[in-house]
Formats: structure tokens, sequence, C-alpha cells
């Protein structure tokens, strides 16, 4: 009996500690800036709302809960515009409507509530403050009864302004999209997924999954998708070992300059067989790159006559014949230290075929191409 009672304490913290939740994935910077977005959004949208409206009151409580959604978790689908301003709208108005002709305040504040949930998930604008809202309407005391319609009127104004913060602070200040952009359509405008979802988990499956978990996520497909991709990538680089850039980049770089002749350039991409050459400058680091495209761009007409319009091109003499006027600029480059699986999505979805590497300080020491990658991935699956 009494080996039991001293085993109940360490059974009871057994117990409380699957009750614990995980730590939160987020930097000391990222919780410093999310938390003066906050107080910046707060405090300026009850300044402006005071300034419209008059005496009426300046903030609606929701608009703390809003805020943890718009800049803790501004990728959430319960984040963005629609679900903010719709959410708040249609609950605002369930609630004055519940509490105008429910005359039980228990009654009223469960219907306005409900029904609040039922619509919001029916419109397409689930937003959890959207409860409090609809709570609010009921249960705010004389003054909020009193306002009637014009509480409708307060909600949507914090909103539209607590929207037109959630924008200008989470590009400007916390340095990231809002609202959430839309899927990159694919870059060869046919209806075929990009490479990399071609293999591996595809959007049937995610569709598949969602419908047997059968609860609703506070994530979207995208981010969802991404993150299993992400997941396999870093699977496939434990699998992979520590294979970097440097081990498979080309060393012996043909390079140009900016004032290198297009005749000089198109020999060179001739000679060595390659479809670009990278333009370096006077200390080792990338200014762009010039391909067979860029000499392409610059014969506009039709295919007929195009041996002549590449011969005028290649034999002027005039600044507009050099390299630096038909390169591509800025240049996607990578360092030497990458790992190699960090190189598939600049190939696969970005249609790179070739990417400088660079040196810790930022001259060029490399080239890797769509063949390097291919030979190292190749070589792997033979010793896998």
């Amino acid at each position: 009996m009494i080996a039991k009672l001293m085993h109940f304490p360490v059974a009871l913290r057994g117990q409380l500690g699957r009750w614990w939740p995980e730590p939160l994935v987020i930097g000391q910077r990222e919780r410093l800036a999310v938390t003066v977005a906050t107080l910046l959004a707060i405090a300026s949208t009850g300044l402006l709302t005071h300034w419209l409206l008059g005496p009426a009151p300046m903030l609606v409580a929701s608009m703390g809960a809003a805020a943890v959604l718009l800049y803790a978790l501004p990728s959430s689908p319960l984040a963005q515009p629609w679900p903010l301003v719709g959410g708040h709208l249609v609950s605002a108005a369930i609630g004055v409507l519940c509490a105008h002709y429910v005359a039980v305040p228990v009654l009223a504040a469960g219907l306005a509530v409900a029904l609040a949930i039922f619509a919001m998930i029916a419109l397409r604008c689930l937003h959890p403050p959207g409860g409090a809202i609809a709570l609010n309407a009921v249960i705010g005391g004389p003054a909020v009864q009193a306002m009637g319609f014009g509480f409708v009127g307060l909600v949507l104004s914090n909103a539209l302004l607590m929207l037109l913060f959630a924008v200008l602070l989470n590009r400007y200040l916390l340095r990231r999209p809002y609202p959430r952009p839309l899927p990159a359509p694919n870059r060869h405008q046919v209806r075929d997924p990009s490479p990399l979802a071609r293999l591996g988990i595809q959007d049937d499956d995610v569709s598949a999954a969602l419908a047997g978990f059968n609860h609703l996520l506070d994530i979207s497909r995208d981010d969802l998708e991404q993150v299993m991709t992400l997941a396999e990538m870093h699977a496939y680089r434990r699998r992979l070992g520590d294979i970097r850039c440097r081990d498979i980049m080309t060393r012996d770089v043909v390079t140009l300059r900016a004032d290198t002749g297009l005749q000089e350039a198109w020999r060179l991409l001739r000679r060595h067989k390659v479809r670009a050459l990278p333009v370096v400058g006077e200390f080792g680091q990338v200014l762009g790159m010039v391909s067979l495209v860029d000499f392409l761009k610059r014969l506009d007409g039709t295919p007929e006559g195009l041996r002549e319009r590449l011969a005028r091109l290649l034999g002027g003499r005039s600044a507009a014949n050099r390299v630096a006027a038909i390169m591509s600029s800025p240049v996607i480059s990578v360092r030497e230290g990458l790992h190699l699986v960090e190189l598939v999505p600049l190939f696969a979805e970005r249609g790179l075929h070739h990417v400088p590497v660079l040196s810790g300080d930022g001259t060029l020491v490399g080239m890797i191409s769509q063949s390097d990658l291919i030979a190292a991935l190749f070589r792997d699956r033979l010793h896998a």
C-alpha cells in the first residue's frame, strides 16, 4: 500500500506531462516582432475608430483574438481577409438579431454563438473571434444593446482597420506575405502538376487524408503539402548523407566579362557546348548570366532569316553588342556549403539549368548544371 502511494505522484506527473503542449516553434526575434505589430495594430485601430465614430466605443474585444491570428498565425486559413471581415460582420449581425428577438439572455447567447459558427462555415469565413463578437452583442450590456445595428458598423470598421494594418505590418515589419499568396501556376501553362508533385504524396492523397480525418485543420492545403514536401526532402537528405554543392560542382568555369563582345560570348558557348555562361566582375562576383535564350530574345521576327539576323547581332561593334546588354540579372546562386537536396527545387520548380556556386565571400567558385545534379542522384541510387 505504501509503495502504491509513493508511486502515485510519479504516475500523476506522467499523466499531466501528456497534457503539456509541445514548445511553439518561433524564434525570439519573431516573438518580439509579433508583439510590436500587435501593439501598433490595436492602438492604431482604436485611435482611428475613435476618430471615425466619435464617442462610440473604440474597440471590440475580439480584435485582441484576431491579432493573435493575424500576426502569430498569418498563413492560417482562418486569418485571411474574408474570414476576418466576413466572420466578424456575419457574427455581429446574428448577435444583434438574437439579442433583439430572444428574450432569455442565456438562450440568446447560445443561439448567437451557434448560429454564428453555422453561418461562418456555410459562408467559408470561419474566424474564431466571430464567436466572441456574437456573444458580446448579447451580453455586452446596455451600451452595446443601445447601439443596435450600430454595433455591426463598429465591428466592421474595426475589422477593416485591422485588415489594413495586417497587410502593412506583415509585409513591411514582419517581412512575410499577407494575404496568403495563391499557389503559383505551372510555369509551362499546362495542367500537369509540378515536377516535385508528380512523385510521392499527391493532391488526391491529401484530399483523401483530409476527408478521412473529418476535422477542420488550422492550416491551408498548400501549407500542408509544403510541410510534407519539406519532410520528404529532410528524409532524403538524411539518406543521401553529407553531399554539398562543392562536392559536385564544376570548378573549371568559363566566364565572361560585362564588356565581352557578343561574338566572343557566342563562340565560347558553342565551343564548350554549354547553354549558359556566368558574367563576373573585377573581383569575381557574379553580375549576370548569358544563355542561348538571351541571344534569341534579341532576334525579333519570324524564323526566316534567323541566321542573317544572328550574324548582324554578332558583328556589331557598339555597346549594345556587349554581354552587358543581353545578360540576365540578377542571378539565383547558391553557396558551396549548401546541401545537394536544396538544389532540387531550383532545377525542378524554378526551371533553372545552371546555377553559379559562390564561396563564403561571394565570389564565383563553380557551376552546377542539371546534368551534375542528375549524375549525383544517379550514383546515390546505384549505391543504395
